[in-house]
């Protein structure tokens, strides 16, 4: 199946049925009086995560979703059928964007979560509605309101706790294939991941992380060369970010170079990723050159602050500890993330 991430599309929530100005005549009833019924709401557009889809490539070629209108209303007190809601169901990890705002419409983060796209409109009320004892024929009667209609823009986002960043044929495939049941293509050549992998690591014996094979990076990719930095909205919501430097063919200045590529693409793409909590990992330690590189390259980056991982995703050399790593960060994150969402509904209770 294709892996398609981004889509547009015109959503149109149902009109209200329009009531009715009608008046009862039975020969029974010489009296009857206004009998116009309600029209029925317009049905709303939802959207649904559902964990059983994994792209948007089946609302790429839709241009609109439309709910149904409303019925409008009838005589002798007969209201109108409310219009059918409509239920999109995208992966989790869709967000809507309003396209005029720029605003979130809806984050799906969870499976079976359901939100609201766009509100059907409100029924309008029939003259049986308006009757009073002073004024019992009335003739007038409401039309529907509109249902909202809206442009929104959906970007799938994947729900990754790190995400693997670095150069073509760093290693990052290898090593997501070494460490979880992922089978990500392989190849001694540049940009095999043409599209983001996930993988379910575990790290200790109850813990586990969800761990992303991110496209490679080069030097103008948030300016759209190479695959362009089209990918890295799927990290957005990563709570640490794993960078692979390929240790071997190349001297410790070329290696921090190739780093400081990368991570000037992520500063350049915004989103905060470039202030995110980082592993440096030197790879490829079993190909010749790479040990010797070590020592400088640790040198050099260390002078920034930066410990350097170095392991070997063919042999499986250094990721055990690695992985405690990585896992050990996610875990303070979400530490972190739980200690502020029980902060903020402690002050919203006392509010």
């Amino acid at each position: 199946m294709n892996f398609v991430d981004e889509a547009r599309l015109r959503v149109v929530a149902g009109d209200g049925g329009d009531g009715c100005a009608a008046f009862l005549r039975e020969a029974y009833r010489p009296k009857g009086g206004p009998s116009g019924g309600d029209g029925g709401d317009g049905g709303s557009v939802y959207a649904i995560a559902d964990e059983g889809e994994n792209t948007l490539l089946d609302l790429r070629s839709k241009r609109a979703i439309k709910a149904e209108r409303g019925e409008d209303g009838r005589g002798k007190h007969q209201h109108g059928k409310k219009g059918s809601d409509v239920f999109l169901r995208v992966p989790v990890g869709t967000v809507f964007v309003d396209d005029e705002t720029g605003q979130i419409v809806a984050d799906m983060t969870e499976h079976a979560q359901v939100a609201l796209l766009a509100r059907g409109g409100v029924g309008g009320r029939g003259n049986a509605r308006f009757a009073t004892a002073t004024h019992q024929a009335p003739r007038r009667a409401d039309p529907g309101t509109p249902g909202v209609q809206r442009e929104v823009r959906l970007e799938l986002r994947l729900l990754a706790d790190a995400g693997l960043v670095g150069l073509p044929n760093a290693g990052k495939s290898s090593l997501l294939a070494r460490v979880s049941a992922a089978r990500p293509k392989i190849a001694d050549y540049p940009f095999t991941t043409l599209a983001p992998v996930l993988g379910v690591v575990r790290w200790a014996d109850d813990k586990t992380f969800v761990l992303a094979d991110i496209p490679g990076l080069i030097e103008g990719a948030h300016e759209g060369l190479g695959l362009g930095d089209r990918f890295l909205r799927h990290i957005q919501r990563t709570a640490v970010l794993v960078h692979l430097i390929d240790a071997s063919g190349c001297s410790a200045e070329r290696a921090v170079a190739d780093f400081d590529t990368v991570q000037h693409e992520l500063h350049a793409y915004g989103e905060d990723l470039g202030a995110r909590p980082l592993l440096l990992v030197a790879t490829k330690m079993d190909l010749p050159g790479a040990v010797e590189q070590l020592p400088e390259l640790r040198r050099l980056l260390g002078a920034r602050g930066h410990q350097v991982y170095a392991i070997s995703a063919a042999t499986g050399q250094g990721c055990r500890e690695l992985l405690r790593a990585i896992g050990g960060a996610v875990d303070q994150r979400r530490i972190a993330a739980a200690a502020l969402g029980q902060s903020e509904r402690d002050q919203s209770s006392h509010a």
